[in-house]
């Protein structure tokens, strides 16, 4: 009789789904409030999966400074992992 783990499974995924619908919709609220170089920096992460300063640079064309700045932030609403310390930092989506 498979109705019993059928119904089990199904509610799982519907469980799931809602879960997912909550996390996407966080996201879209905060990428509204964020800067548009932050959003740019978040869908890199997610494209290349990591990311140093320098490949941001090259990739944006921002100030370094910036970068930084923007990471610093991402980093600290966990919407980015940070990697090390100094010159062999590097990010990816958290």
């Amino acid at each position: 009789n498979w109705q019993p783990w059928v119904q089990y499974f199904l509610r799982a995924l519907k469980k799931q789904k809602q879960r997912l619908e909550v996390k996407i919709e966080r996201e879209h609220i905060l990428r509204a409030k964020m800067p548009e170089l932050s959003i740019k920096i978040l869908e890199f992460a997610a494209e290349h999966g990591q990311l140093t300063v320098s490949q941001l640079v090259e990739l944006t064309g921002a100030n370094r400074n910036t970068i930084k700045k923007h990471l610093q932030n991402l980093v600290a609403n966990q919407q980015l992992a940070q990697h090390g310390k100094g010159k062999g930092t590097w990010y990816s989506r958290a």
